[in-house]
């Protein structure tokens, strides 16, 4: 796909993305949850179903909803909270040391730049993006595997690595696209466009755009 055939294909999705599910961090911002809410709420999912990571968020977040409460609680407390999402004892660690980073470095205030975010601990480009565009509604692209992989997919872009994808969609998307690709892509590629047999035949409101790259087999 060319530019044009992208934003013509998401144009479409957007007519769609109600009928999803929409991403669980997106969900939170427009429950209006805060930056800092979104950075914990992106760290739990990270390598967790979303359902799981809704309610360990709503869970935590009943207790402590900011890094002043959530220093009021041990790390066997929050792990308890957050059980099961991946890796849950490493992650109750982590949010009481990001929690107690952002008190002392940053006056009790998640930042705002990729590059003093990328200073947190666990904190990744990916969560970065997420806490700018959905936390502080500042232009970033956020890319995780549903946009790496459908990215590539549609022959947009050529690339190995999410971080690549990142810069190349920097490159070529519009601006004014980039915070609602990540939401629009991420629902896409849970729900239709999955990893192994995408339901292409089946349930894909632009499969007459899509070149399919990479597809061996689908629905």
């Amino acid at each position: 796909m060319d530019t044009n055939t992208v934003l013509e294909a998401l144009s479409i999705l957007k007519k769609h993305y109600p009928l999803w599910n929409a991403p669980i961090v997106t969900f939170i911002a427009v429950s209006r949850g805060s930056p800092y809410e979104i950075l914990i709420s992106t760290l739990l999912s990270l390598r967790t179903k979303d359902e799981t990571t809704r309610s360990a968020a709503m869970r935590l977040f009943q207790r402590a909803k900011t890094p002043q409460e959530m220093l009021s609680l041990t790390e066997q407390e929050i792990a308890g909270l957050i059980y099961p999402v991946g890796f849950y004892k490493v992650k109750a660690r982590r949010i009481l040391e990001i929690s107690r980073l952002i008190l002392e470095k940053f006056n009790g205030k998640v930042p705002d730049s990729l590059e003093e975010l990328l200073t947190l601990p666990g904190v990744g480009r990916k969560t970065a993006n997420l806490v700018i565009t959905l936390g502080y509604q500042k232009p970033g692209i956020c890319v995780d595997t549903h946009v790496h992989r459908i990215s590539n997919r549609w022959d947009y872009v050529q690339t190995k690595t999410p971080e690549q994808t990142e810069y190349a969609l920097r490159e070529k998307l519009p601006q004014e696209e980039w915070i609602s690709y990540n939401d629009i892509l991420v629902a896409f590629g849970q729900t239709i466009c999955k990893p192994i047999s995408p339901l292409c035949d089946q349930k894909c409101p632009i499969r007459h755009l899509c070149p399919q790259k990479g597809v061996k087999q689908h629905r």
